[in-house]
């Protein structure tokens, strides 16, 4: 196919920042959590479900959002999920009680279920060849950055303004990328799909919501799991006899695609529970305000932004699967360092050094991880495959920091739960580990199998 860029112009600062955007509301709300209880009078149970009601949407529809661009144009439904999370992020940002907060958080949820899978999708109609390589490499970039600057701007934002500005935030750039879109970005020519797999959107959105409220929700947990392992069960037998599936079955006929996914479910779950964790011990072992607590982060923030730029360079030299593994790695070493050396050594030695090596290796890892994710594809199934990758990244984070706190809630002495914690997590990230080496071995047999056909 003929290069449809020479230079990537405006079309991929429009992805990437739409993307980044919701990345960081995700991510500003681990460090505003105490100060909206305090504003808006929340009790515990009540302001888990300020998370909830996002990670229970978003999960949710993620598949929705990825196929609904394939059937109806991935512009068209990218310009609804903005004004949708622009909306939503408005309406949170003016709360004034508890339901008007968790209510319009679902809605964000929302519209962020069809941001996400659906830049991606836009970016793999918009590029070509080498183009595409690299701008899926500053999308899985854009993911890990995105995540971790939200830490460091949520404790500057919540101590020196307000935490309604992180989300007020949202809304300018918001409606700036839906003009830049209507006048920049371009759908693909053709699109074959004709309609939308109506039964099975209905079930993968109950299943999929089920199942997410198994995780992280407070009462009546294993019925949900129960909704959900039926809906989902049916959803996948409606996907095998429908002609026009809102989840092609094919898209994990591939070894390397299915790998990359676990990959990514495993390192997702480990580095958000990493967050998680972290961002409370350091507020109750060293007793930092939201302010110091968002700059520890920099040492993770900033690392991982210059890894990530090494990784487009290091891709050509020793492959995707190779580089995953080293990544794998250093943020297994990472995490178990701040275990093995002790919060008792001080920030700096306990916890900075080893977020510098773990920085290194997120920033390493989440590119490639995109690229495996949605190779192969053709383009009636990018947004599908999209959705796929998105949902595997949003499950990840709440099973990895649901198990950790689960593990460890009869941990009582808050150091040792920490320490408990991070054991726990260098496990999750030894899964990653063991994915990437299967996924590497998948490319081995490839690259065996083109050396014998030539």
């Amino acid at each position: 196919m003929k290069q449809r860029n020479e230079k990537f112009g405006i079309v991929l600062p429009i992805i990437l920042l739409s993307y980044v955007m919701i990345l960081l509301d995700n991510s500003i709300i681990f460090t505003s959590t105490v100060k909206i209880a305090t504003d808006l009078h929340l009790n515990a149970q009540t302001l888990a479900w300020v998370s909830s009601a996002y990670t229970l949407t978003f999960g949710g529809f993620q598949l929705f959002g990825g196929r609904i661009g394939d059937v109806y144009g991935r512009k068209r439904v990218f310009l609804i999920g903005l004004l949708v999370f622009s909306f939503g992020s408005l309406m949170v940002g003016v709360s004034t009680n508890a339901a008007m907060i968790i209510s319009m958080r679902a809605l964000q949820g929302i519209g962020s279920a069809i941001v996400a899978p659906t830049t991606l999708a836009l970016l793999l109609d918009n590029y070509h060849g080498t183009m595409r390589s690299r701008a899926i490499a500053a999308y899985g970039a854009t993911a890990g950055v995105g995540a971790s600057l939200g830490m460091v701007l949520g404790g500057v934002i919540t101590s020196a303004f307000s935490w309604r500005y992180g989300f007020f935030f949202n809304v300018p750039i918001g409606l700036l990328m839906f003009v830049m879109t209507i006048y920049f970005v371009h759908d693909r020519e053709s699109q074959k799909a004709t309609r939308l797999d109506s039964v099975g959107t209905l079930l993968s959105v109950l299943g999929l919501s089920a199942l997410v409220y198994s995780i992280d929700g407070t009462t009546h947990q294993l019925l949900a799991l129960v909704v959900a392992v039926i809906a989902l069960g049916i959803f996948v037998y409606v996907e095998r006899v429908v002609t026009s599936p809102i989840m092609p079955l094919r898209l994990f006929a591939d070894r390397q695609r299915n790998s990359a996914y676990i990959a990514r479910f495993f390192f997702i779950g480990a580095a958000f529970a990493y967050f998680f964790v972290t961002t409370q011990a350091l507020q109750r072992i060293y007793g930092f305000t939201p302010f110091l607590t968002g700059q520890a982060f920099l040492p993770v923030t900033i690392p991982q932004f210059i890894a990530a730029l090494q990784v487009p360079k290091l891709a050509s030299k020793i492959g995707n699967a190779r580089l995953i593994v080293i990544a794998d790695i250093l943020v297994a070493i990472g995490i178990l360092l701040t275990a093995v050396l002790g919060m008792d050594r001080g920030y700096w030695v306990a916890v900075a050094v080893p977020m510098v090596i773990f920085g290194v290796g997120q920033g390493l890892i989440l590119s490639p991880l995109t690229v495996e994710g949605v190779a192969n594809t053709d383009p009636e199934i990018a947004g599908a495959a999209s959705g796929v990758v998105n949902t595997v990244h949003q499950f990840g984070q709440s099973v990895g920091i649901s198990i950790v706190v689960a593990l460890t809630s009869g941990v009582h002495n808050f150091s040792t739960s920490y320490h408990d914690q991070l054991l726990i997590i260098t496990l999750i990230a030894g899964l990653s580990l063991l994915a990437a080496l299967v996924l590497q071995g998948s490319h081995n047999r490839q690259l065996v199998h083109d050396l014998t056909a030539k």
